[in-house]
């Protein structure tokens, strides 16, 4: 029953409160033309070791390594309070963990993942030779606002040959300025971009906005009533596993105090998911200063477990600054039409859900929103924003810096070798 929820969906419900979800599924729905390489999404975790070793025999190491190396640490205040937080999830942590072990056949399908779908040759690694395009870069450099995208859409040529076969695919070409720009592909089928020879993946019905955030304001709808029913946002929080990576550049919390949320909402409001590091002094600012000055108010919190593809957790649970979970904070922030009678309510949302998957790459989050949809206030279709964006879904806006960092050609395979 799991696999095949699993393989119609990318998602599986394993109880009434944890999920299973495959990311690559989740986001293949948004490309026509083209899909996610899950041997390129699934970089990490997917190791021999890992995949062989059997859960019982990978958790008695674990033991066997604590009992070594245990030492008596004293907890700060600060300290205290976050690992009564973890105490408190860590039932519903562990319960959504051993629904995702007794599901033997979600777990044989789990381990092949990396390789699902792929065609003789076409499990592609990612080339180290090939370097990135780095937007950050460009978009800091006084030519920026010359820099232009070229958006190449396809389409069928009906004129067929004497064998009945189309001649051709004719290309249209588009060429729009890539910075402080809404890029929009309001079609149905995706699109190949491209700027200074890297090629970029756009999906259907997609758009994106690339600026800092001093320009984030151009995204405000001059009508309430044409703004977004669900926010996502996931902040380049500042931590030391970033700097020591050098993946992104992070930004201190206060700057995230200037964030239009309450202007981008709907006017029927907007449910706000908020990505949070373990951090208890992180989590201390968003209840006290930055949700009160965005308008949101709490809601629930969800949770991110991950695994490898053996099934077992990333880490140990109660390792207490490299946990293998991250926190979704969820909230609510009002719009001027609550009430309004042709207006759909939101269903009651639910605390302490989890949802289970193996990452992919550092800091890229799992295409969650499907999951969120229940929960979001006003009519359907919702309007559906990510803040802070690295990778684009069909049906939303994406904004940040870098929305185009997952959309790279290198992390996608083409359906034109498919039959």
């Amino acid at each position: 029953m799991e696999e095949n929820q699993l393989m119609d969906s990318g998602v599986s419900q394993l109880n009434s409160n944890a999920f299973f979800i495959d990311p690559v599924r989740i986001l293949n729905r948004s490309y026509t033309r083209f899909r996610v390489s899950p041997s390129t999404y699934y970089s990490r975790f997917f190791d021999s070791l890992n995949s062989a070793q059997s859960p019982k025999a990978s958790e008695d190491f674990r033991k066997r390594k604590r009992k070594r190396k245990k030492k008596i640490q004293s907890l700060n205040e600060r300290e205290q309070i976050a690992d009564r937080r973890h105490q408190e999830v860590k039932p519903f942590l562990l319960k959504a963990h051993e629904a995702l072990l007794e599901a033997t056949d979600l777990l044989k399908v789990l381990r092949n993942l990396r390789n699902d779908g792929c065609a003789v040759g076409e499990c592609k690694e990612l080339s180290q030779e090939t370097s990135e395009l780095s937007f950050m870069e460009l978009g800091g450099v006084w030519q920026a606002p010359l820099y232009e995208i070229v958006l190449n859409y396809q389409q069928d040529d009906k004129t067929l040959q004497n064998g009945g076969s189309p001649l051709a695919q004719s290309i249209e070409q588009r060429e729009t300025p890539v910075f402080n720009n809404l890029v929009a592909n309001e079609g149905s089928y995706d699109i190949e971009a491209e700027i200074f020879n890297h090629k970029y993946i756009i999906p259907k019905r997609s758009c994106f906005y690339m600026s800092d955030m001093q320009q984030i304001d151009s995204l405000i709808p001059a009508g309430s009533d044409c703004g977004f029913n669900l926010i996502v946002i996931d902040p380049p929080w500042e931590n030391g596993s970033a700097r020591q990576k050098v993946r992104y550049p992070t930004l201190p919390s206060r700057y995230f105090l200037s964030l239009p949320v309450k202007q981008l909402c709907h006017t029927a409001g907007a449910l706000v998911a908020l990505w949070v590091t373990n951090r208890e002094k992180l989590r201390d600012f968003v209840e006290n200063d930055l949700f009160p000055k965005w308008g949101v108010t709490y809601a629930a919190s969800f949770y991110w477990l991950k695994v490898k593809a053996n099934g077992m957790l990333t880490g140990e649970l109660d390792l207490f600054h490299h946990r293998p979970y991250e926190c979704l904070l969820l909230g609510y922030c009002d719009g001027k039409d609550t009430h309004s009678g042709n207006l759909t309510r939101s269903n009651p949302i639910p605390d302490n859900r989890v949802f289970i998957s193996v990452p992919g790459d550092y800091s890229r989050k799992p295409p969650i929103g499907e999951l969120l949809l229940d929960y979001v206030p006003g009519s359907m279709p919702a309007r559906c924003i990510e803040l802070f964006s690295r990778e684009m879904i069909a049906g939303w806006t994406s904004w940040g810096n870098e929305p185009l960092h997952f959309q790279d050609s290198r992390y996608f395979v083409s359906k034109t070798t498919e039959n």
